[in-house]
C-alpha cells in the first residue's frame, strides 16, 4: 500500500514543482539574495460594503407610510370631509336642467280673430368652442345665406370660442331642420314659442309686444301677462361630457302650464277703419299725433282704439319708444269746449239754468285781470242756453257757470271722473289733472268753465260723453271681453261699474243740445251723417307745449254719438299739433264722420227714421 500511495502522491508534487518554478499566478517568488529589493505585498481588491439591511428596510417602510398617510388623509377628505361638495360639483356638470316653455295665449278680438298668437319656432345657435376652426368660414357662409344675416354678424359670434351657447336667430322649424341637415359641427337648435302679429300695426301701442323672454314689455301685452304667459316646465337629466344623455339615469320633470287666452272688446274690421281715418287726417293736417276712441254705450265697451302715428308691432325694436305709448290713455291735454257739456250739465242740475234760459252774450268778458274773448267774434247777442252750448260761446259758458259756482262745478268735473284713473285696465292710462277749486286762479275761474285749466285724456273725455248718451249713467270703460279658463272654455268678465252721474232728464236735455250743434247754425256740421240723428261736440282749445314753455299749437277734438234718440256708440277724434288748420269741427268732425259711419254701418245699427226736436237757439226766435 505504501508504494501505492508513493505513486499517487509523485505526480502531485510534481505538479506544484512546476507552478512554483514558473511564479505562478503572482510570479516567481524573489527570495533573499536574488539581487534585488523585496517587492511589496500586492493591494487587496476593494470590497463594497452595503450597510445593515435591516436598517435599510426601516427607512423603507418609514418613507411608505408617511407617503400612504398623505394619500390616505387627502381620501378622507374627499370622501368624508368635503365628499358634499364634490358629489354637488359632480352632479352640476352631470345633471342638466332645461326650461321647458309654456305657449303663450292669444289675443283676439270681440269676434275671436287673433291679434297675437304665438306659433313654435326653433333657436338657431352655435357653440364656438365645438365649431371646427377650419370651417368656420363655412359656417358663417352657411348661416349668413341661411338667415339672411350679414356674414360679418356671424363670424363675429363664432370667433369667442370661450362661450358654449351663443344665440343666432329664431327660425320655422322646417328652416332649422334644412340648417341643421348641413352637418356642422357646433350648430344647434333648440325648440322655442315666437310671438307673432298678424295685424302688423292693427291696435300696436295697445296690445304691446314681448320681450325675448316671452314676456310682455308694454300694453295689453304686459298689463295681463299672468294670464297670457302661463307657467314654464322643468325637465332634469343626466348627461356625459359630450352632452348626450346617460342612460338609465334618474329624470324628473314639470310639465308647463299653457298661457289663457284674452278676448278683447276691440272690434278688428272698426278698429282698421278707425286707424285709416286718423292717420290720413294726421298727414293731412301735418299734426303731431292723434287718437280715436269708439266705446259701446250701453256696455262702456271700448270697440276701437286708435292712434296714429301707431307701433308696427313686426318692427318694434327698431322704433323709438315715444311710439310705444299708447296716447289714447297716456297723452293729457286741455280739453277745451267738449268740457262744455260737463258745465251744462252742473248748470241744469243746479237748477239755476233751463235750456231756454237766455243769456246776454257779448263776444269778451273780464275775469279777474284778464280780458277772455269768444270762441268766434260776434256782435252781442241773446243766446238761450241751448244755443249757448250749440255754437261753443265761450263767454255764454262762463255766464252760466258763475250760476253754478266753483265747488259746485269742481264736483261735477269729479263725478264724470276727471283728476282720477279711468279704472279700464290700461297700461300707462293717466289721470289728467284737476286741481281743487280753492286753488283756482281768478281767470281759472272762468277757463275751466269751456275747458281750458285742466287736464284729461282722450279716454276720459270719451267717457262723458258716453256717460251722457247713456242717461247720465258712467259705465267704467273697459278693454277686455274675458279670457279663457283651464279647459279653454270662454269666461265673460265682470261688467263695468255703473254709476250714476247725473240725472236721466238732465242727459235728454244735454243730448237735445248736442244734436243742435250738429245742425246747421252749430260748430260741428261736418259731424252730421245722412239718415241718422247725431249728437257730438266741437273742441278748440290750446295747446301747452315743454318745448316752447308755453301754448304754442291746438288740440282739436270732436266728441259725439248715434244714433241721438237711441245712442248705441260714442266716437272720439282728437288730433294733435295740426299745422294746417286748427278747429274741431273742421279737423277732427270728418275723422268722427268717418269712423261714426262704418262701425254703424259694420254693427249692422240702423237709422231710427225719427225726426229731431226743434232747439231754439236765439232768443225771439
Amino acid at each position: 500500500m505504501r508504494d501505492g500511495d508513493d505513486r499517487l502522491t509523485a505526480p502531485l508534487h510534481a505538479v506544484r514543482r512546476r507552478i512554483a518554478g514558473s511564479g505562478g499566478p503572482r510570479g516567481p517568488v524573489r527570495r533573499s539574495g536574488d539581487g534585488g529589493p523585496p517587492r511589496p505585498p500586492a493591494r487587496p481588491p476593494v470590497m463594497l460594503r452595503l450597510g445593515n439591511p435591516g436598517r435599510r428596510i426601516s427607512i423603507g417602510l418609514i418613507a411608505m407610510t408617511f407617503v400612504l398617510s398623505i394619500f390616505a388623509g387627502r381620501l378622507v377628505q374627499l370622501q368624508g370631509l368635503d365628499s358634499k361638495v364634490y358629489m354637488a360639483e359632480a352632479a352640476r356638470q352631470r345633471v342638466q336642467e332645461e326650461r321647458i316653455p309654456a305657449r303663450r295665449g292669444s289675443i283676439t278680438d270681440v269676434n275671436g280673430h287673433e291679434l297675437a298668437l304665438t306659433v313654435e319656432a326653433r333657436e338657431i345657435f352655435v357653440d364656438p368652442y365645438d365649431v371646427v376652426p377650419e370651417q368656420r368660414d363655412k359656417v358663417a357662409a352657411m348661416l349668413a345665406a341661411e338667415l339672411g344675416r350679414p356674414k360679418q354678424e356671424i363670424a363675429a359670434k363664432l370667433a369667442d370660442t370661450r362661450k358654449r351657447y351663443v344665440p343666432v336667430a329664431s327660425v320655422e322649424p322646417i328652416r332649422a331642420e334644412k340648417i341643421l341637415k348641413h352637418g356642422y359641427k357646433g350648430v344647434g337648435s333648440t325648440h322655442e314659442y315666437r310671438r307673432e302679429y298678424p295685424g302688423g300695426d292693427l291696435a300696436g301701442t295697445l296690445i304691446g309686444f314681448v320681450g325675448d323672454d316671452g314676456n310682455g314689455l308694454s300694453g295689453l301685452e304686459l298689463q295681463h301677462n299672468k294670464v297670457l304667459a302661463g307657467r314654464d316646465g322643468q325637465q332634469t337629466i343626466e348627461t356625459g361630457r359630450d352632452g348626450q344623455r346617460i342612460p338609465m339615469t334618474r329624470s324628473t320633470s314639470r310639465q308647463p302650464v299653457e298661457g289663457r287666452d284674452v278676448r278683447l272688446t276691440i272690434d278688428r274690421d272698426v278698429q282698421w277703419a278707425a286707424q285709416k281715418a286718423i292717420a290720413e287726417q294726421v298727414e293731412a293736417t301735418g299734426a303731431r299725433t292723434g287718437s280715436v276712441i269708439v266705446m259701446d254705450v250701453r256696455t262702456g265697451q271700448v270697440v276701437a282704439m286708435a292712434n296714429a302715428p301707431e307701433l308696427d308691432l313686426e318692427d318694434w325694436e327698431n322704433t323709438t319708444e315715444d311710439r310705444w305709448v299708447n296716447r289714447a290713455v297716456a297723452d293729457v291735454f286741455e280739453p277745451g269746449s267738449t268740457n262744455k257739456v260737463i258745465t251744462a250739465a252742473a248748470a241744469l242740475e243746479s237748477g239755476a239754468v233751463r235750456p231756454e234760459t237766455v243769456f246776454t252774450v257779448d263776444d269778451e268778458i273780464r275775469c279777474a285781470d284778464r280780458v277772455l274773448r269768444d270762441s268766434h267774434p260776434h256782435p252781442t247777442e241773446k243766446l238761450t242756453f241751448s244755443g249757448v252750448v250749440a255754437t261753443s260761446s265761450n263767454v255764454g259758458t262762463i255766464l252760466a257757470a258763475r250760476k253754478v259756482g266753483d265747488a259746485k262745478l269742481h264736483e261735477t268735473l269729479r263725478r264724470f271722473g276727471f283728476g282720477t284713473r279711468p279704472g279700464a285696465g290700461f297700461y300707462g292710462e293717466e289721470a289728467g289733472l284737476l286741481p281743487s277749486w280753492k286753488d283756482w286762479s281768478g281767470s281759472q275761474r272762468c277757463t275751466i268753465a269751456y275747458g281750458q285749466g285742466i287736464s284729461v285724456t282722450a279716454l276720459q273725455t270719451a267717457s262723458v260723453y258716453q256717460t251722457i248718451a247713456n242717461g247720465g249713467v258712467r259705465v267704467t270703460p273697459s278693454i277686455v271681453a274675458g279670457t279663457t279658463d283651464a279647459g279653454g272654455a270662454f269666461v265673460p268678465a265682470a261688467e263695468g261699474k255703473r254709476t250714476r252721474v247725473i240725472g236721466e232728464r238732465t242727459a235728454r236735455e244735454i243730448s237735445q243740445m248736442l244734436e243742435a250743434a250738429v245742425g246747421a247754425e252749430g260748430t260741428g256740421e261736418l259731424a252730421s251723417i245722412d239718415g241718422y240723428r247725431v249728437a257730438g261736440k266741437t273742441g278748440t282749445a290750446m295747446r301747452y307745449d315743454a318745448a316752447c314753455q308755453g301754448y304754442c299749437g291746438y288740440t282739436a277734438t270732436f266728441a259725439g254719438f248715434a244714433p241721438a234718440d237711441k245712442p248705441r256708440l260714442v266716437v272720439l277724434a282728437v288730433i294733435q299739433d295740426p299745422r294746417k288748420g286748427h278747429y274741431g269741427g273742421e279737423i277732427a268732425a270728418p275723422v268722427f264722420k268717418k269712423v261714426m259711419t262704418f262701425a254703424l254701418k259694420s254693427k249692422k245699427i240702423p237709422p231710427t227714421g225719427a225726426e229731431p226736436p226743434e232747439v231754439r237757439i236765439r232768443a225771439g226766435e
